[in-house]
């Protein structure tokens, strides 16, 4: 049988999901490890409008509800914007 380490109070601080409108909001640290693998915008394009973050968000909520992508809050970004970032 395999056992395993009990949680520590470092980290349950460290996993701690307080303060993001949901609990698979991204954490400081998690997107910073995130976004140098995001798309750039393209150059001579327009400012892009889209905050990839919340993107982030939004198919982090999707994956960890399992839910449909028409089950996607109207907080976050339009489906059709989150569904093109993630078969990027």
């Amino acid at each position: 049988m395999e056992k395993h380490m009990p949680w520590t109070d470092t980290a349950r601080r460290e996993q701690r999901r307080d303060g993001g409108s949901y609990s698979s909001d991204l954490r400081d640290a998690e997107w910073a490890l995130i976004a140098p693998m995001l798309p750039a915008p393209r150059s001579g394009d327009r400012q892009r409008k889209t905050c990839l973050r919340r993107v982030m968000n939004a198919i982090m909520y999707i994956a960890s509800n399992g839910g449909a992508w028409q089950m996607l809050r109207r907080c976050f970004p339009p489906v059709s914007t989150v569904r093109g970032y993630f078969y990027v």
